[in-house]
């Protein structure tokens, strides 16, 4: 948080000038907003809401300018923050808000290995990066996927494929080695939660971490574990879900999938499908539905691939959350997936 947050005279960040905005704006704008950005985006804007306190006058006119008498209306900066975090989360982004609202709420006031849930993946990866592979390994299988895919996308190529690989071979450590890390992690970050599990790692962890990390470096990975360890390697890519793999899901959980997702996003990922998948998603639309899906994908010029990808990606990430929720099945995975 910037000094004039807090009565300095350093300016404040773009985070919390956003942050600023939304607060004063009302939860259900805010929440219409935040549906809009991305899940980082959002965690970011969350954490600089749930932190604000004591904002001045004057530091709201700065951010909103000729909107002062709007603000003075609805302002509610520093007063009863974490409800309105919770509030505005669940109304955004739903079933999906718990696991972020908990890293915002709880995660300013956490130490060793739970603090890097909710700090930056660059950061994370500056701290980590001159540690033995394995204890990269056990730090990535701790976090969330999404975070340690994005760690390990900036950690050293070369790194990478040892770093997979140990992941799919960890089975648990004991709790003695875990604490033992933590403290290690506490006395880095200077900033413990008491250590819960040592149940981290596995072929499924490995997946899920790839299936979140841009096409090139999972392929990339994959062909370097392939290499060394081809059992291994099938058995990661057995238990990765892929955006193909949409086809084998039933109608009902289409439909769910198809409610949590934004045209706009599902028009760029489908650039990049087959048909099998295309055909699959449409006969679950209303006809209309389908006949303007179809208008927007034939409108739709040429786009990166990168971005299709990425979109990809984010349904993917979508996916994986209703089936963690029961609320859908993968299908050609096997129960345990469920």
């Amino acid at each position: 948080m910037s000094d004039e947050k807090k009565g300095g005279q350093e300016p404040l960040s773009g985070v919390d000038r956003a942050a600023i905005l939304l607060m004063s704006l009302g939860e259900q704008e805010a929440s219409t907003v935040l549906k809009h950005m991305g899940a980082r985006e959002v965690q970011k804007i969350g954490n600089s809401m749930a932190s604000l306190s004591g904002v001045s006058r004057d530091q709201v006119n700065q951010v909103l300018d000729a909107f002062i008498t709007s603000v003075e209306e609805k302002t509610s900066l520093g007063v009863g923050s974490d409800d309105y975090v919770r509030r505005v989360m669940q109304e955004a982004l739903g079933d999906k808000a718990s696991n972020m609202i908990d890293r915002i709420l709880l995660g300013r006031d956490s130490k060793g290995l739970e603090s890097l849930k909710w700090m930056d993946a660059r950061s994370v990866a500056d701290m980590i990066r001159q540690e033995h592979p394995q204890i990269i390994a056990i730090v990535l299988s701790y976090l969330d996927s999404d975070q340690a895919a994005e760690i390990l996308s900036l950690l050293p190529e070369r790194a990478r494929p040892d770093v997979v690989m140990r992941i799919a071979t960890l089975d648990g450590i004991p709790p003695s080695a875990l604490s033992e890390l933590d403290d290690v992690i506490q006395r880095q970050s200077t900033g413990s939660e008491n250590v819960k599990s040592s149940s981290v790692g596995g072929v499924r962890t490995a997946a899920e971490i790839l299936n979140l990390v841009d096409g090139l470096t999972e392929q990339g990975v994959l062909d370097a574990v392939r290499k060394s360890n081809e059992g291994l390697s099938q058995r990661i890519q057995d238990e990765m879900f892929v955006f193909e793999n949409l086809a084998d899901i039933d109608d009902r959980g289409i439909q769910t999938i198809l409610r949590e997702v934004q045209t706009d996003l599902l028009v760029v990922a489908l650039k990049g499908a087959d048909q099998t998948v295309k055909d699959k998603l449409m006969k679950n639309m209303s006809r209309r539905a389908a006949e303007m899906l179809n208008e927007d994908l034939e409108a739709k010029g040429p786009v990166r691939l990168a971005e299709v990808e990425a979109a990809q990606k984010e349904i993917l990430g979508a996916v994986r959350n209703l089936a963690d929720q029961g609320q859908i099945e993968l299908g050609g995975k096997g129960d345990e997936y469920v």
